[in-house]
């Protein structure tokens, strides 16, 4: 058979142009050179959907022989899976020292409670709240030095109150 008969496609003859050389089958199709990327863009897709959910089905077949439902777990095993806070359950825990003094965070509490509700808002504001003393100033409708004068004399009035109340910090 000679290379003249020969087909690509259906109703696609190598043509030979002036050199003797073969000439690009599609020159005069450029739609079927279109179609044929397309075809070819289309299968790559369907393969790699195919693919991917061949890949996750393993991985739900997987993971459904390691699950376990809670209703089947026994009560020490249940335990495991969960823990809960205790807050003022043990105070000496939740202690620190300070200037060799042992404080609790209720006793903290308290000292802050025992301070002015001025002083008191401004502490809060500028050390919970993350606030500058001229957005405080705003918010309490006071000048900032005022606001200022509050936050630091409060810590006077904190230490004298820790000090009165705190234990001698035992380490032992």
């Amino acid at each position: 058979m000679s290379l003249a008969g020969r087909r690509l496609w259906p109703g696609v003859a190598r043509d030979y142009g002036p050199a003797g050389r073969a000439r690009w089958p599609y020159a005069d199709y450029p739609n079927r050179l279109e179609w044929q990327t397309r075809c070819e863009f289309n299968a790559y897709c369907k393969r790699t959907l195919r693919n991917e959910l061949i890949d996750a089905c393993r991985e739900s077949r997987s993971r459904q022989k390691h699950e376990v439902n809670f209703s089947d777990l026994a009560p020490h095993e249940e335990k495991q899976h969960y823990t809960v806070d205790r807050y003022f359950v043990n105070e000496d825990e939740d202690a620190f020292c300070a200037g060799g003094l042992k404080i609790t965070a209720k006793l903290l509490a308290e000292a802050m409670r025992s301070l002015p509700e001025e002083k008191r808002q401004a502490v809060l504001l500028y050390y919970f709240f993350s606030m500058t003393d001229t957005e405080i100033a705003e918010l309490m409708k006071a000048p900032r030095s005022t606001v200022q004068y509050r936050r630091t004399s409060s810590f006077e009035l904190l230490k004298r109150y820790l000090e009165e109340r705190a234990d001698e910090w035992d380490e032992l």
